[in-house]
């Protein structure tokens, strides 16, 4: 996990994206646990309850499961829940949003298709 957090976005929001982060980047594996809301609220010097409600976000999504005693446990297939959830959000949002600008620019289709390309002969 990161270690700290930012101002601009919601503190609970931000602990839930973490988690997320950290499973997609095998950290966090399946039916592994999770650090406690009581650990991330002293990681971060967060209120427990906020910590909670980042956690709690996961367990709706169907990310996280709970183990009552013992604590919350990464679901089987979590990785591929959060792939899909934020490739859709890439999808919808941040690319929509660039095809936008592009078109304000006048950047044709093919421009941005050549660049994407070359971007990613340079990253491979």
């Amino acid at each position: 996990m990161q270690s700290s957090l930012k101002d601009e976005i919601s503190l609970y929001l931000q602990i839930s994206e973490m988690i997320e982060t950290d499973i997609l980047r095998g950290i966090l594996l399946e039916d592994e646990r999770v650090p406690s809301t009581n650990e991330l609220s002293k990681l971060y010097t967060i209120n427990p309850a906020t910590a909670a409600k980042g956690v709690n976000l996961l367990v709706e999504a169907g990310i996280l499961y709970k183990k009552r005693g013992i604590g919350m446990f990464v679901c089987p297939g979590a990785a591929d829940v959060i792939r899909r959830k934020r490739r859709q959000a890439f999808f919808s949002q941040r690319l929509t949003s660039l095809l936008q600008e592009a078109q304000r620019l006048g950047i044709t289709k093919q421009e941005l298709i050549a660049y994407l390309e070359q971007r990613n002969e340079e990253t491979l």
